[in-house]
């Protein structure tokens, strides 16, 4: 049986999604519950796989997770599966929590089979915006930003292009992206948030984008200059990765249960 978990956290005290040994992590914290729970034994191991691994400090509303029970637990009756994500948040820290947990749908991937990710970066660029309540996480930015400047800087980086100048490189990845929608607005209270929507994110791509675009926004750079740097695709010159803390993972999409299979594989032979 594998099961799909929908997850929530507060990346405030975490060292990111990804397990380490001696690390507060958010993978490490499911595992053990996750082991907990089902009564896993102790010559089993869960591999827990997450729609898309975040940074330290890094939230997410809408993280997705799949994992397989191992072969020494029984598949979960229905009513068990329904009690699944309550019995995890007994269990769990209370700066995680399981949304739902449901057994996957046939060849459901939670990494291979997602059509996209959506984060949000939030920041308050006007001292009536800073909220002590919300500092974990919203950016506090000391000078105005002009959102139309910004916005049309973001129409520079849409589409399909080599991300390298906004990505932390990986010996042997491809750091070519496909950006589906990058645009700010302002939230209800006043906060300035960035949307931004991709079929997958290379590492600190988001947070990148984020302090090019901030440059732009306080006036320190033109529109054109970040159209100048994507097509450099080198990190020299780019303006610095901001901090974690505003960035929340908000959506991940998948297609159709009959399209599950295509999707990974498809995915899968991008990858390679």
């Amino acid at each position: 049986m594998r099961l799909r978990i929908d997850l929530a956290y507060d990346g405030t005290d975490f060292r990111g999604w990804a397990a380490q040994p001696g690390l507060r992590t958010v993978q490490g914290e499911l595992t053990a519950a996750l082991t907990t729970v089902l009564r896993v034994p102790g010559d089993e191991r869960l591999a827990v796989v997450c729609a898309g691994r975040t940074d330290a400090g890094v939230h997410a509303r809408g993280q997705v997770v799949h994992t397989d029970l191992p072969p020494g637990v029984e598949p979960l009756p229905a009513p068990e599966l329904d009690r699944l994500a309550r019995r995890l948040n007994g269990v769990l820290p209370p700066d995680v929590r399981v949304r739902r947990a449901r057994e996957a749908a046939p060849g459901f991937d939670a990494r291979f089979g997602a059509l996209w990710r959506r984060y949000a970066y939030r920041v308050a660029d006007a001292t009536d915006l800073l909220d002590p309540l919300t500092r974990r996480h919203v950016l506090a930015w000391p000078r105005a930003l002009d959102l139309d400047a910004m916005n049309a800087a973001c129409a520079l980086l849409v589409g399909q292009h080599d991300f390298a100048s906004f990505c932390k490189q990986r010996e042997g990845a491809t750091t070519i992206r496909t950006l589906l929608d990058l645009a700010w607005v302002r939230d209800d209270a006043g906060l300035a948030v960035a949307t931004v929507r991709a079929d997958a994110f290379c590492h600190s791509m988001v947070r990148a984008l984020v302090g090019c675009l901030l440059a732009v926004g306080e006036g320190r750079r033109p529109v054109a200059w970040v159209g100048e740097v994507l097509a450099a695709t080198r990190r020299e010159g780019a303006a610095a990765v901001v901090h974690a803390h505003g960035l929340t993972l908000e959506e991940v999409a998948y297609p159709a249960d009959d399209d599950l299979v295509a999707r990974s594989e498809q995915t899968r032979a991008k990858r390679g």
